[in-house]
Order: C-alpha cells, then structure tokens, then sequence
C-alpha cells in the first residue's frame, strides 16, 4: 500500500489512459467503436459553486480516477461519454498519453493568463517544467528557465527556453532579473514545488506579476503579506486541468508539441511490478503500462 494522503483503498490504480472504444450505450453520439480515445481523468458533482462557475477541477466532490475512484489499470473500463476525447489515429496512442500531462500545463499558463508580450520563468526543468516549456512556445512569449541540472537545461533549451539559468550560482536572482531586462519575470510558474521555492519566486517576480503554484507539498512556507500587497503580486494555484483537452489535442495534432524522449519505458501490463521497480528508482522519465 502506497502512502499517498489523498487515494482511497481498495483502488484500481491508472491515471492518465489512452485506449479504443470497444462499445457505447445507446444514448453516446459523438464516439464510437473504433475510436481512438484520452480520457479525462476526473469527474465533478456539477452543482457546486466552483462547478457552476466553471471550476469543476477543484469540485467539492472530485472524484478522480486511479485515486478516490478506479482507474485505468484494466483492458476495460467504463467511462461517461463527457470525459471522453476523439484523438486522430495518426497518433501513437503511447504517445498520446502524454497529453493530459500537457493539459495541466495548459491549465497553468492559463491560470497565469499568459499572452505574447509576457516573460515567463519555469522554476524547474523536469517532466512538469519542460511540458509548461512547450506549450508556452505555442503562445510565443519570452521564457526563462531554471534547474540546478544542466541536462535538464539542455533539454529545456532544445523545446524552446529562450534563457536557461542553473539555480545553484549565488547571483541567480540578478541573473534573472538580467534575464528579463530588469524588470523581473511577468509570470513564474513553480514546478519545484517547495516552501522556499515558493518564497524565492515571490522575491524575482516582476511588479504586478502573478505566481502560479503546482505542488501538494503541506510544509508551511515564510510570505511576508507585504511582498505580495506592495507590488500587486497574484499567487494563483492551478490543480489538474478545466476545459483544456481539445486546445492540447490540437497542439498534438499540428505537430507543435513534440514527446521523442519523454517516455523511457513501456512495459506490458504482466510487468507491472517490474514497472513499479523502474519508477521507484527514479531512473526514467514517463514509465506506460500496454495492455493491449
């Protein structure tokens, strides 16, 4: 049994699932068998206040798949027809998968309300950081990232960072505030994921700038309330994704996101604890079960 404060037991595990449609009820209409599908991973009650002003991804009631509800961890399942996506079958269906990463990505930069003529700093080059790299390269704005690993801030460099800055150098606040012509980044989205970095960004953002956070990390973070009122700083948080999919399905689609290296490992679904070995030595990058 995992330790995850949020999952409820007993519990199929699979969060993010690409699959065919096999069968539909008689009342589906927009797919049908044969379809290539992505599932949206949540399901909201509808009727609560975030729901009702179009927030259902933080719902009162969320119900989320391979965590409170069951997931995709089957040759079947069963899902209603609202959370599920047509994707073309051009796509490699493996591939695919990573789009609903991507659409929390999106989600994010949209929290941000991210355009053009912004400057954004992705505080951290991994698996998170290099997916808010990417779909913020669609949008066309100026991007700034940060990692202590300098791999990472190749890779960032190669899907489309502008600046790449390794955050171990004692002048990295300079350094970004250099990096965005001295102002300070218009945008900062943490995908570390800390308490101190929360409280690092809070110092380099720019005047009227907004901080978009990512994390589940329950350790308090030290914000003076006068860092945020004195220069108009927005801390947003961003949970899962609302309304993305068909933006994010179309950016892979059109070719603009490209996922050559993101996943290390496929594994048939018979070697799933072999799997689980893989991911509990941190050596890989997006580890996919096959179950066809």
């Amino acid at each position: 049994m995992g330790t995850s404060p949020v999952v409820t037991y007993p519990r199929i595990m699979g969060h993010e699932m690409t699959g065919v449609v096999e069968k539909v009820g008689s009342s589906v209409i927009h797919v049908g068998p044969g379809d290539h599908v992505i599932i949206k991973q949540t399901e909201s009650c509808g009727s609560c206040y975030a729901c009702t002003h179009g927030r259902g991804n933080v719902c009162v009631d969320l119900k989320v798949r391979g965590v409170t509800i069951d997931g995709g961890y089957s040759q079947y399942t069963v899902v209603p027809e609202h959370s599920v996506y047509k994707i073309s079958k051009k796509l490699d269906l493996l591939q695919a998968i990573l789009i609903e990463p991507f659409t929390i990505a999106f989600h994010a930069l949209a929290r941000g309300r991210l355009v053009a003529d912004d400057t954004l700093l992705v505080y951290g080059a991994g698996a998170l950081g290099s997916s808010l790299i990417m779909v913020a390269h669609s949008f066309g704005c100026k991007i700034i990232a940060v990692d202590i690993d300098e791999k990472k801030l190749e890779h960032a460099k190669a899907i489309g960072a502008d600046i790449v800055l390794n955050g171990r150098v004692d002048t990295i606040q300079d350094d970004i505030r250099k990096a965005s012509n001295g102002y300070g980044p218009t945008i900062c989205i943490d995908s570390v994921c800390t308490p101190h970095s929360v409280e690092f960004l809070l110092e380099v953002v720019g005047n009227a700038g907004r901080l978009v956070t990512m994390g589940f990390d329950t350790r308090p973070s030290e914000i003076p309330q006068f860092k945020i009122t004195a220069r108009e700083i927005d801390v947003i948080g961003s949970r899962l994704q609302q309304g993305n999919f068909e933006q994010v399905i179309e950016l892979f689609e059109n070719g603009s996101i490209k996922t050559e290296g993101m996943i290390s490992h496929i594994f048939p679904f018979t070697k799933v604890q072999e799997a689980f070995r893989v991911i509990e030595s941190g050596k890989y990058q997006k580890v996919v079960l096959d179950f066809s």
